[in-house]
């Protein structure tokens, strides 16, 4: 008998000390993530919102807003000339410079990746370009692609060749900008040289043994297990390429007649040049729209050629 109060009095207290550990660990919880949930609330959730509503309004910023309702998402399509200009300039310049850069970074990686006296040298060098400013970065590409006494027309010149307008030209402006993003890809780079370090030595080995060459170990081994970084890299990529608006801020204006004229400099000019901050909230939200869907068609898209360890398809 006395066993059995025992007992039951020990039962009686474990659901008062659990509830107490409960509460003591759900204010100690909720006290750790309030400066977070604070941080998410003000600067991310409250400017969405507020950018959401403010698509729906005419605004300069000076008088009163007035709501509009779907107005400027339509002006976007069929009143505004350059809203279609800045796409297809942003499209161009993100497609054709994640291309080149995810080449150029895998094949710098697996020369990186060899065995050579000073390698961490040669790896420092093609990391440094990546740490400085975009601002002075631009400034120092304005001298270089100056048609006048600029680098790359001198030495253009003194191989024979007929010097180019680069970032004056209107043909030449984007290909010159995408040659200018292929210079600081050192953090691609290292992404890759992570996981060609990744990459299981015995499967490199197996396929030596089995009379493979440079090539089969690329193919059958490096890439699929490098597929994952590809990915990483390319939505990455996207998202910055939409978002591109330093070097054409600073080094052409959106110039020469609009024919860099990048998306994000194309929706500043309307908030802060031209005082439509409803019509700038619109384009926005239709290029988070836009870098949502590519992302997610990505992601989708990825079942057919993204290789996991363990040999599974995600």
């Amino acid at each position: 008998m006395s066993v059995n109060l025992l007992k039951s009095e020990k039962n009686s207290k474990k659901p008062k000390n659990s509830k107490f550990l409960s509460r003591y660990n759900n204010f100690w919880g909720w006290l750790f993530i309030t400066p977070v949930v604070l941080g998410l609330s003000l600067w991310v959730l409250f400017p969405l919102g507020l950018s959401l509503a403010t698509s729906f309004t005419k605004w300069d910023l000076i008088t009163k807003p007035t709501f509009i309702g779907l107005k400027n998402y339509g002006d976007m399509f069929t009143f505004d000339p350059l809203f279609w200009q800045s796409v297809f300039v942003t499209l161009y310049y993100t497609l054709t410079s994640i291309i080149l850069q995810i080449v150029i970074a895998l094949f710098a990686a697996l020369l990186l990746n060899t065995k050579v006296k000073g390698m961490h040298i040669f790896r420092t060098i093609f990391y440094l370009p990546s740490l400085i400013p975009i601002i002075v970065s631009s400034a120092l590409w304005m001298w270089l692609f100056n048609p006048q006494f600029g680098l790359f027309n001198i030495i253009l010149i003194a191989i024979g060749g007929s010097p180019q307008k680069w970032v004056y030209g209107t043909k030449t402006v984007i290909p010159s900008l995408i040659l200018m993003s292929l210079w600081s890809i050192g953090n691609i780079i290292i992404i890759f040289l992570a996981g060609l370090q990744d990459t299981p030595k015995e499967l490199l080995e197996a396929v030596e043994i089995d009379g493979g060459n440079i090539w089969h170990r690329f193919k059958y081994v490096i890439f699929p297990f490098l597929t994952p970084t590809i990915l990483y890299n390319i939505v990455i990529g996207i998202i910055n390429g939409f978002q591109t608006f330093t070097q054409p801020y600073i080094m052409t204006n959106g110039g020469p007649a609009s024919a860099s004229l990048f998306y994000v400099l194309h929706l500043y000019r309307q908030a802060f040049m031209f005082s439509k901050m409803g019509y700038a909230c619109a384009m926005a939200w239709f290029v988070f729209i836009m870098t949502a869907l590519i992302s997610m068609l990505i992601f989708k898209t990825s079942a057919g050629w993204v290789f996991y360890q363990g040999g599974d398809k995600k």
